[in-house]
């Protein structure tokens, strides 16, 4: 038995939603949130963290509803609102009144709109390329491009999601076929294909977490970003680090939106001392 099945976990929140996520290790609480991208689920996009968080936390890695093994349910308003309060939902039956979060795009926009929404649950926040953001020099992203093209025409395929995943990462060569297959087999799940997670896209007033009430966080905040990201590009972080009060920025160069799998052994390393310290 392999580790990311020994530690599989199932639970069905009092609002109904089904939430698939893995438990391991003991001490404070920590949630890994995965990005929105096709195909997304925890275990894959924290596949060289997890065993390192879990030594010193109790590390509960989630598939958002809509993605991975989760309940296919997508938000009927604010995409933001309706994940972070699903968290909130996931927290309440595990029992953890308060926990520390780590999100990857948009699980950082959801971290983000949970700790506004519902303080006294987070602890501290790790937001690595962090969706709600305002992008002040540029405009749509390619990355973003390609998420909203993934489903449309001929539907979800191999060399789509090859294609995405170039802009995902600096290094396109250090991605294997057998992750994009095992990516593209999670997009064409066919309760997904039916109903994309993102369909309509993030265009909710109270998804521009940027014009929300940041000044109010007294949250210890690591702002993360690769220098190359470009789905969710850097200048996004500038208003979080202006508006945050505790917030600090850590930029990775020669890295894209994954930093927490292209600089995994750096990533671990700054983000257990943030936590410990």
């Amino acid at each position: 038995m392999t580790l990311e099945s020994e530690s599989s976990r199932e639970i069905t929140t009092a609002s109904g939603i089904r939430i698939h996520y893995h438990d391991l290790g003991s001490g404070d609480p920590l949630v890994l949130i995965h990005g929105g991208g096709p195909g997304a689920y925890g275990w894959s996009n924290y596949s060289r963290n997890i065993e390192h968080f879990a030594k010193r936390h109790r590390t509960i890695t989630v598939d958002l509803p809509g993605y991975g093994r989760s309940a296919k349910k997508s938000a009927e308003g604010s995409v933001y609102e309706f994940l972070s309060d699903s968290m909130v939902g996931l927290l309440d039956e595990l029992g953890i009144a308060k926990a520390s979060f780590i999100g990857n795009s948009l699980g950082g926009g959801t971290s983000l709109k949970l700790a506004l929404r519902h303080p006294g649950r987070v602890d501290k926040l790790i937001l690595m390329g962090a969706g709600g953001g305002l992008p002040v020099f540029s405009t749509v992203s390619e990355g973003i491009r390609h998420i909203a093209a993934y489903y449309l025409g001929d539907g979800p395929s191999f060399d789509k999601l090859k294609a995405f995943v170039q802009y995902m990462v600096h290094d396109p060569s250090a991605v294997t076929d057998e992750m994009i297959e095992a990516r593209y087999q999670v997009s064409n799940d066919p309760e997904t294909v039916a109903s994309p997670p993102l369909k309509s896209g993030l265009t909710h007033p109270n998804d521009q977490l940027w014009r929300d009430r940041l000044d109010l966080l007294t949250h210890k905040t690591l702002l993360i970003w690769g220098r190359e990201d470009r789905t969710v590009t850097l200048d996004n972080a500038f208003v979080y680090l202006r508006a945050i009060a505790n917030a600090q920025l850590h930029v990775f160069p020669q890295c894209g939106h994954w930093a927490q799998w292209e600089k995994a052994d750096e990533f671990n390393a700054l983000v257990s001392d943030f936590l410990d310290r």
